[in-house]
């Protein structure tokens, strides 16, 4: 990994006390929602985001949501946990997104949709899958910081865009200009930070499926799906789905299930819009 980028993670600011809470409640197999409202409850930044996200039409819950009880109620423990652990993540990881062309804000709006599409599609799949890859399909662009932000320090950003605008994909720039891609770094970020090992193998190669170790191939190649749909430069363009749907085909994933989520996931985007 270049020194830079291992010096830029290494001096990120540990994850506070509550993410460590949540992180570990994660892990134990019999949750209990008011366990998760007690650990919430403690930080004002998960309650603001956790409401907010709740409130926005991706969800199309009929009545405005005002507490975290009833966010956790209707988002179910492990969504809510996807939006406490992505809310703070993106805090620490506060950085210009300028090489993307995008700002912070965006970049929640495009995570949000990407653990959105992976609910709609995944709820028709496989309930276990689903509960696994929301919050990866989250998380999985966070790397994204660090890069930006390694780019506008070396002055890169301007070469990096044009790579872009020659039709290069976001992680074909990355690995050109860089040496590596989203996923990778990551998956080193969490590593610094010590959280689940079936996250951190689940995204590392995203990037490059065919390193991924064989137990997590499939998850990673949804999150692969998930993540060229829901691209952050373009989310869901009509290129983005159809590259989306061609992977899913090579894959051999659900086809006919993502594409009703695809268009599930449009109609309430477009709600949002009215």
């Amino acid at each position: 990994m270049p020194e830079n980028i291992l010096e830029k993670i290494e001096s990120l600011p540990p994850l506070p006390k509550t993410i460590a809470e949540i992180e570990e409640y994660r892990q134990k197999r019999d949750k209990e929602a008011f366990e998760l409202l007690k650990i919430i409850e403690k930080d004002a930044l998960i309650i603001s985001t956790l409401l907010k996200v709740s409130n926005s039409a991706m969800f199309g819950f009929r009545s405005k949501v005002e507490t975290p009880s009833r966010a956790i109620n209707l988002l179910g423990i492990n969504f809510t946990i996807s939006i406490a652990i992505g809310g703070t993540v993106q805090n620490l990881l506060k950085a210009n997104l300028s090489a993307y062309g995008i700002n912070s804000d965006d970049f929640m709006r495009v995570s949000n949709m990407a653990t959105t599409l992976t609910n709609l599609w995944l709820s028709k799949v496989s309930f276990d899958l689903k509960e696994e890859l929301i919050l990866p399909s989250l998380l999985q662009e966070a790397g994204k910081f660090i890069i930006a932000d390694i780019l506008e320090l070396e002055g890169k950003t301007n070469e990096f865009k044009d790579l872009l605008r020659q039709g290069k994909s976001t992680a074909q720039a990355e690995k050109e200009i860089l040496g590596l891609s989203t996923s990778e770094i990551t998956a080193r970020i969490f590593r610094h930070w010590k959280l689940s090992d079936t996250l951190i193998d689940s995204i590392e190669f995203v990037d490059d499926i065919s390193k991924v170790d064989e137990a997590y191939k499939q998850r990673a190649q949804i999150l692969d799906v998930v993540k060229t749909a829901c691209e952050v430069t373009a989310p869901l363009s009509d290129d983005n789905v159809d590259k989306a749907i061609q992977k899913a085909k090579a894959y051999n994933l659900d086809v006919k299930s993502l594409e009703n989520a695809i268009e599930k996931l449009e109609d309430r985007l477009l709600d949002e819009q009215v």
